[in-house]
């Protein structure tokens, strides 16, 4: 009995070692992360905030523009999420958040398609 006590009372302690090497917890790939439109969200919401940061975001939105490379598919839920990746690309590093009034969220799934692609930027 005495035995399992003083095991179990070291289990913090070799927790604490391990931790201290600092060892990658991942081969990198999986701390890519990009931001999309929350697909439960009303394309009104996502229009109203795709609005926002086309205009005064400072996005600029020509590719999901009619002839763009990511007009198609032509759903307000693809458009916004290029247009919450650009944004959220641009100025995470300057605390910038994929939140855009609730609507949007972030994915470690490249959301990249036929010739729209997304950047992804450290």
């Amino acid at each position: 009995m005495a035995s399992r006590s003083m095991a179990l009372s070291l289990i913090p302690w070799i927790l604490v070692a391990l931790l201290s090497l600092n060892l990658p917890l991942s081969d990198g790939d999986d701390e890519k992360q990009w931001c999309i439109a929350d697909p439960q969200t009303t394309d009104e919401q996502l229009q109203g905030a795709m609005n926002w940061a086309c205009g005064t975001g400072g996005v600029n939105c020509t590719k999901i523009q009619p002839g763009g490379e990511c007009y198609d598919p032509n759903i307000v839920v693809d458009h916004a999420s290029y247009v919450f990746n650009d944004y959220w690309q641009r100025f995470k590093n300057q605390g910038a958040y994929c939140y855009f009034n609730a609507v949007a969220l972030n994915t470690g799934e490249d959301p990249s398609h036929g010739s729209c692609k997304f950047e992804c930027l450290p």
